[in-house]
């Protein structure tokens, strides 16, 4: 079976979306707070990196943990079930400007579905 990571179209196709992602991410005045003093091109080198193995394109993933990676964010900051629902609004609009059919799209949200937990830290 091709990996999500092929049909959606590679390297190419998640350097755009995690690039129009952020786009979006920074003008969301819902999330945009978290990002304060991030150093976005290496946000957007991890996000990539994971974007690349969650989607079947690569065999493991280097960075931290979802839990370990925001675990600040839920302590200090509050990031809650509604930030986590703006991240997916974001990420399903980038990829359907993208041009991503919406079944593979839904799949790409069942993906980030299963993290809630993790980056929420239950």
């Amino acid at each position: 079976m091709t990996s999500l990571f092929e049909r959606i179209g590679g390297e190419a196709a998640v350097e755009a979306a995690v690039d129009k992602f952020y786009v979006r991410i920074l003008a969301d005045t819902r999330i945009n707070y978290f990002f304060d003093g991030v150093d976005m091109e290496q946000q957007r080198k991890h996000q990539k990196g994971f974007l690349t193995f969650a989607f079947g394109g690569a065999p493991q993933y280097n960075g931290r943990s979802m839990r370990a990676a925001h675990k600040r964010l839920v302590d200090q900051m509050n990031l809650n079930d509604q930030h986590f629902d703006a991240v997916g609004e974001n990420l399903a609009a980038t990829l359907e400007e993208l041009g991503v059919t919406p079944d593979m799209v839904q799949e790409v949200l069942g993906l980030v579905e299963t993290l809630r937990n993790d980056v929420l830290s239950r």
